[in-house]
């Protein structure tokens, strides 16, 4: 099927073969395009799957919390034990053959450009002309790592979530945890319970919610982030849209002090982390916001052996900015063997750089059904902003191809407008 390289113009080219990708492909399938010849899907993966084949094998699909079915495929009843990147690939691939989608693989695309004559494709394997294109391609290649002072001084292991494969290679090292959101509370219980001592640090107080997690909480969550997309803002990270969800399966650990945020990472030192947080004796804990009621007194949490008292002053001489913890005029550095960044993701868009499409702001305008790129006509979104979860996604994929189809029947005056 490569002859999609030889020039000839295709309606549209889908980018990505995840959920929002597959889900655009069987509705513009479903609408009367013709696969290979009116449309193609290109991705970057050896095989089915999208992200979830990356997964470590310890995420089970229980674990997951699931996944929105993809149109016209129920999922039937997976085992909740089971890998889901096992589940997920296996589902992705048969969907693929029992519609037939025209996925092409392994090609990972480089740029997208535009003129008159429609869009270009810039791929490892040629180019591909298409009159609009369906940008599908999520998150998971563009992990975020914030940058703290003194990290390229720090002698330990650095990793992301994205590259972690077992929480059983941890085993005795004491691992910095970094992030707010719920993947952190996920590994910092998958570490502890593979031997390793997990300390967590967040930005700010943890979002604890007690709220439930239902369909209306789904639908406010859409329409906060897409408030930001429709003005041009940088999508939040998941956890600031949706809160942490404040339940049995976290109270456990948090009464014992697991699960409670040693306060903000400050910066580095060679062998630990300086925290504005609790001292070896375990007093000091910052607030962990809704959480305190479960948390109980701070004298009655577990400190941190090893601590050591940093003073601003001693700081300051060491290079780094000078802060205040809650000891007053001084900090705590903890030691640490590995740093790991639960700090999430960005959405995945270096392709589109050369169409001009980011604001200012950083983000990417998006238009009031949350797929359309205003400032360039033809040019789809599907994944981006508030369709970043499996259940957006699959909204946002046939969002973006009703729409592509809307714009290849415009006439072409209307189109360029």
């Amino acid at each position: 099927m490569d002859d999609v390289f030889d020039g000839r113009m295709l309606r549209v080219v889908v980018i990505g073969a995840g959920q929002a990708g597959l889900s655009a492909a069987y509705y513009l399938s479903a609408r009367g395009l013709v696969p290979w010849e009116d449309f193609v899907v290109l991705d970057a993966n050896d095989g089915p799957g999208g992200a979830w084949r990356h997964r470590w094998d310890s995420l089970t699909f229980g674990g997951a919390h699931g996944i929105h079915p993809l149109p016209a495929a129920p999922l039937d009843d997976p085992d909740p034990a089971e890998p889901a990147n096992r589940i997920v690939p296996r589902y992705y691939g048969a969907y693929e053959h029992r519609f037939a989608l025209p996925v092409l693989r392994p090609v990972r695309v480089t740029a997208v450009t535009h003129d008159v004559d429609g869009f270009a494709v810039v791929t490892d394997r040629g180019r591909v002309a298409a009159a609009s294109v369906i940008s599908a391609t999520g998150t998971w290649d563009s992990p975020y790592i914030p940058h703290y002072p003194g990290i390229d001084r720090f002698l330990g292991r650095r990793l992301h979530t994205r590259d972690f494969r077992s929480a059983q290679e941890f085993r005795g090292e004491r691992v910095l945890v970094v992030g707010g959101g719920t993947s952190a509370l996920q590994f910092i219980q998958q570490l502890a319970a593979h031997g390793a001592d997990p300390v967590w640090t967040t930005r700010r107080t943890p979002q604890w919610t007690a709220r439930r997690f239902d369909a209306q909480w789904g639908l406010d969550v859409e329409r906060s982030v897409s408030a930001r997309t429709r003005q041009g803002l940088p999508p939040l990270s998941v956890s600031a849209a949706t809160g942490i969800p404040l339940h049995d399966l976290y109270a456990p650990d948090i009464a014992s002090g697991l699960l409670v945020s040693r306060g903000p990472l400050v910066h580095f030192t060679a062998h630990g982390a300086v925290l504005d947080g609790p001292g070896p004796d375990g007093t000091g804990y910052p607030s962990q916001g809704p959480a305190d009621r479960l948390a109980g007194q701070p004298a009655t949490l577990p400190g941190r052996p090893g601590a050591r008292r940093i003073r601003v002053a001693e700081e300051t001489r060491d290079g780094d900015a000078p802060g205040t913890g809650t000891g007053g005029d001084a900090l705590w550095e903890t030691p640490i063997d590995t740093v790991l960044w639960a700090t999430g993701f960005r959405p995945h868009v270096p392709h589109l750089r050369g169409l001009g499409v980011r604001e200012r702001t950083g983000g990417i305008l998006m238009g009031d059904d949350g797929v359309t790129v205003p400032r360039m006509p033809g040019l789809f979104l599907a994944g981006y902003g508030a369709s970043a979860s499996t259940l957006g996604a699959t909204r946002a994929g046939r969002r973006a191809a009703m729409a592509a189809l809307r714009f290849a029947r415009q006439p072409a005056g209307d189109a360029a407008a």
